[in-house]
């Protein structure tokens, strides 16, 4: 492996033209196909096939074909009209504004339907709250600006008139920037920490342009197959958000080792090609076990995610690729620039020698007091893991979003004035094929579920034409997010067998609660066996790596201590609502259902990545002779500042999230930063040094039957130290002189 990775090396910054040139190519080609792609068409229709809610949802579907009960595509906008202070909506005044505006919004073109609140009876009891329907032939992301801007000239209208007005749904929903200039600021930040790293300009931008030169060829293929795979941008969140994490990460390495390697006085092409021998290796082991974990996600069976997990692994391959292939030939193209001031005046061919910094004084820090950094270490991040005991899912709604929107002003008005379930009503879709009055079975269930506790309403039964299927809405007491209406969704289900055996008839309960309900309790139930996997694979991925059992369990047990304590500290924040002021977060709830695997497969990407960085060089130098506390040393020394500067770059551009508008925006970017920060500052710098200081020899300890079975590959660079390199033309590829043999 080193040696194949370390001709591949030479090879690219002597034919560095070449290469780049190929790239160029690449990226023009994948953009050229994306901007003449066909957009992708909405891959949602079985968001997680096998839960009860997508059944039901189906079974609509099919029996009430071209309905509003099918759950037509159409963009939709709820409008709420809140009379002042001691008024009432029915107010002839009031009406008649209303009324207008209703009439107006349904002679628009695309509207299909517009239903006011004096037609439907939606009228709070005390006449101080009412909301009318507006139903659109198109998705809201097909409405146009002049279709939005009609029903907001109306809305405006009847402000006019004295009546306050908030609007929900999908046709005005508002869309707050992921990041905003948070999100700036944190990539900012990155460029001045590799700056302070590097001492270099050249050397802090190669990593950031290679990594968007990767994420632009990956967002671009994405969209390019869109079409045909049912990929869309919402797919691809995951590949560019971890594509571009692994992409610095990645160049980072191999930049940092090729600097290393011109300061113990090899020529810049010979330095490329170790650089690319060995940290290549690691890089390529790096991006395995990440691609691992995105893989991983397809044993959760849900299909959006399955796409997401394996665009993200596409993503990190190419990562992989122009880190072994563009970094060395744009690292020869400016052999020099990457230096810092000080090694640009060192006479050539003279070493920097080994020296002392920061990562020795601290791993011999370590080394001193292994038990009591240890103890600290993982008390400390079995406390903070405490709360995510008590982690609940669910998918926030408009009552997430702050309370300045006018979707949460909505939800809020209609909540106060008809209830709190009214913004998540159940729908029941019963099947009574199989009874023998129809009617009466409905009726039977209808009546049964009125009697339900947390039941406020049931709707009359709603026939389709065959009448083999009846739709009832049901409104709870308590609001969509709320445990309570998880437990009635539960209590109703669990009434179906006794009503199915006196009607002849069966039902299945629906609607977007419902849904959120199965969904986020399906992915919790999948978390416990995506972890097995994603560890389990990366277990032996390790050890044929290390060759060792013990560090591999170690970078597992590490890796959970990160995540656990992470999700800790999100469920403290945003669900229990500890120090969520400071943050910015108006109302604490359920953890979105997608946030816990995210951060599971991102984390586990980002901490393979440190483990492999910095315990690779450990092994190389025990590989090479060193005692086991000397390679801790060792691998501390070389690697130690390469790991913080990519945590700290990764926790700037997650913290950038952490500024967005929308609380669920707000969670992903805090998990991932505090997430960086356990796994690189704790487990990686603190547990990581202490485990192996205790264990010395044992840790690199691998049975002999196990050592046979194991392919080897050689990480550590030890073939490229035994055959001495060819001759090789020199920076600027004009002469030849002979290679002494690389050292590592």
């Amino acid at each position: 492996m080193a040696t194949f990775l370390y001709r591949l090396g030479r090879t690219a910054f002597r034919r560095r033209w070449l290469v780049v040139l190929l790239w160029a190519v690449v990226l023009g080609a994948v953009g050229a196909g994306a901007a003449k792609a066909p957009a992708a068409g909405d891959d949602g229709t079985s968001f997680m096939p096998g839960i009860e809610a997508q059944k039901a949802f189906d079974l609509i579907g099919e029996r009430f074909p071209g309905s509003d009960a099918d759950g037509a595509d159409g963009a939709d906008a709820r409008i709420v009209f809140i009379a002042p202070e001691g008024q009432k909506v029915t107010a002839a005044g009031n009406r008649a504004a209303i009324d207008t505006l209703v009439e107006e919004a349904a002679g628009q073109s695309q509207v299909a339907r517009a239903v006011g609140p004096f037609e439907a009876g939606a009228v709070s009891e005390d006449g101080s709250t009412a909301y009318a329907t507006v139903s659109y032939k198109v998705a809201a992301g097909d409405l146009t600006d002049a279709d939005k801007a009609a029903l907001e000239s109306a809305v405006d209208e009847v402000r006019d008139a004295g009546l306050t007005v908030e609007t929900g749904g999908t046709a005005l929903a508002t869309q707050p920037a992921a990041g905003g200039a948070g999100e700036a600021i944190g990539i900012g930040l990155a460029a001045v920490v590799l700056l302070i790293t590097f001492g270099s300009v050249a050397a802090a931008g190669l990593p950031l342009l290679t990594a968007v030169i990767g994420v632009g060829i990956s967002m671009c293929t994405i969209l390019a197959l869109g079409s045909a795979f049912g990929l869309s941008m919402t797919t691809g969140t995951l590949a560019s958000m971890l594509g571009l994490a692994v992409g610095i990460d990645y160049a980072l390495l191999v930049v940092s080792r090729y600097r290393e390697e011109r300061a113990n006085g090899h020529e810049p092409r010979e330095a490329a090609g170790i650089a690319t021998g060995t940290a290549g290796s690691a890089v390529v082991f790096a991006g395995l076990t990440v691609v691992i974990a995105l893989a991983g996600l397809s044993v959760i069976g849900v299909p959006m995610l399955t796409k997401m997990g394996l665009c993200a692994a596409g993503a990190v391959v190419l990562a992989v690729l122009v880190a072994l292939t563009l970094v060395p030939a744009l690292l020869g193209m400016w052999p020099d620039a990457v230096l810092s001031r000080k090694a640009r005046r060192r006479p050539a061919g003279r070493s920097a020698g080994a020296g002392s910094n920061g990562g020795t004084r601290w791993a011999r820090f370590v080394l001193r007091r292994p038990v009591t950094v240890l103890l600290a270490s993982v008390v400390g991040l079995g406390v903070l893991a405490l709360p995510a005991a008590d982690l609940q899912m669910g998918m926030p709604g408009a009552e997430a979003k702050p309370v300045s929107s006018t979707e949460r002003r909505a939800y809020d008005a209609l909540a106060e004035g008809f209830g709190a379930g009214f913004n998540g009503p159940l729908t029941v879709v019963a099947d009574v094929r199989g009874a023998a009055d129809p009617k009466a079975a409905a009726a039977t269930i209808a009546e049964q579920i009125k009697g339900t506790d947390g039941v406020v309403s049931v709707s009359p039964a709603q026939f389709n034409p065959a009448g083999d299927a009846a739709l009832l809405s049901v409104v709870p007491s308590t609001g969509p997010s709320d445990e309570t209406t998880k437990d009635l969704v539960q209590t109703i289900r669990a009434e179906r067998p006794a009503l199915e055996e006196g009607t002849g008839a069966t039902f299945e309960v629906t609607g977007s609660t419902a849904m959120n309900i199965d969904v986020a309790q399906a992915l919790q139930d999948a978390l416990v066996p995506y972890l097995i996997v994603i560890v389990l694979l990366s277990l032996v991925l390790l050890m044929v790596v290390f060759r060792s059992v013990l560090v591999p369990v170690k970078a597992a047990f590490g890796f959970l201590l990160s995540v656990l304590a992470s999700l800790g500290a999100v469920v403290a924040v945003f669900q229990w609502g500890w120090g969520a002021e400071l943050l910015g977060v108006e109302q604490a709830g359920p953890i979105m259902s997608l946030m816990p695997i995210f951060l599971v497969g991102i984390v586990f990407g980002l901490a393979m990545d440190y483990e492999v960085f910095l315990v690779a060089r450990m092994r190389e130098a025990y590989v090479h002779g060193e005692r086991p506390p000397q390679a801790v040393v060792t691998g501390f020394r070389h690697s130690a500042r390469v790991v913080t500067a990519a945590a700290v770059i990764m926790i700037a551009v997650f913290s950038g999230f952490i500024g967005a508008g929308e609380s669920m925006i707000k969670t992903i970017g805090f998990g991932l930063a505090v997430a960086v920060l356990f796994d690189a500052f704790v487990v990686r710098m603190a547990f990581v040094p202490a485990v192996l200081a205790l264990l010395g020899d044992k840790a690199w300890w691998l049975p002999r039957w196990l050592d046979r079975i194991l392919p080897r590959v050689d990480v550590e660079g030890t073939g490229i130290t035994r055959a001495p390199a060819p001759h090789a033309q020199d920076s600027t590829g004009t002469g030849t002189r002979p290679q002494e043999p690389a050292r590592t």
